[in-house]
């Protein structure tokens, strides 16, 4: 009979050997995102998943649609962020054939139709998306107004009215700060989602700091942390070194 002795290295190396030859263990769902739903009236197209990468617009995925509307994505996602949908159907216009739209961990579903892509796009399951959909709807409504705004100012300019100028530069003047403000207060009651970041690095960075302060102040440790939270951390702490 043979009798085997180990010596304690010997023992305590095997055992580290025999843990780190178990099987691997099987990868969960938890930071993956499903982008599925259906383009009506579509036959054959190329579809791309995209988003930005630094100032890059880059595709994170793709497939051939042919002979069905319905598409499905999927991809591995750390924190919620902004994607688009893009469809190239070869028709030499690209602006109307991208959806922007927050994704987010779990399943996002996108239906929509061919002829009006972007407009028709119905977008569920993410709360970003939710909150972005709501801040879109009331930002068109500033939209719309500085248009109009913008529209009777040059004709007062044509007009040589100086008066109606002046009068019309101070309603421009006042709306674009309620529209900062709206965006501001937006963003500040929603610091709980990764819209707030997003929404004061693309519409209000040159806002006051301690306007955007009070933003950053109030956002949870998660969506600190998170892509853009992290960008807009960043973005506050240069402001400062060059004092402004």
């Amino acid at each position: 009979m043979i009798s085997l002795r180990f010596t304690t290295p010997l023992f305590l190396f095997l055992c580290l050997l025999f843990i780190n030859c178990e099987a691997p263990k099987k990868t969960t769902n938890d930071n993956m995102m499903t982008v599925k739903g259906r383009i009506e009236g579509l036959r054959k197209g190329n579809l791309f998943l995209q988003k930005m990468e630094d100032t890059l617009l880059v595709n994170v995925d793709s497939t051939l649609v042919k002979g069905t509307p319905n598409f499905e994505f999927k991809t591995p996602i750390e924190t919620a962020e902004v994607f688009y949908l893009y469809l190239d159907k070869e028709d030499g216009d690209s602006l109307n054939d991208r959806i922007l739209f927050f994704g987010e961990k779990g399943e996002i579903e996108i239906n929509t139709l061919l002829k009006t892509f972007e407009s028709s796009a119905e977008i569920t399951g993410s709360k970003n998306q939710e909150l972005l959909q709501e801040y879109i709807s009331f930002n068109r409504k500033f939209n719309d107004q500085n248009l109009d705004l913008m529209q009777a100012f040059y004709q007062a300019q044509i007009a040589r009215d100086d008066k109606l100028v002046d009068s019309l530069q101070n309603k421009i003047d006042n709306l674009l700060r309620r529209r900062y403000l709206y965006t501001i207060n937006f963003a500040a009651n929603n610091t709980d989602q990764n819209i707030a970041p997003y929404l004061a690095l693309t519409q209000v960075f040159d806002a006051n700091l301690s306007l955007l302060d009070s933003i950053a102040v109030k956002m949870t440790p998660q969506v600190r942390d998170s892509k853009y939270g992290q960008e807009f951390v960043n973005y506050l702490e240069k402001r400062r070194i060059q004092g402004n």
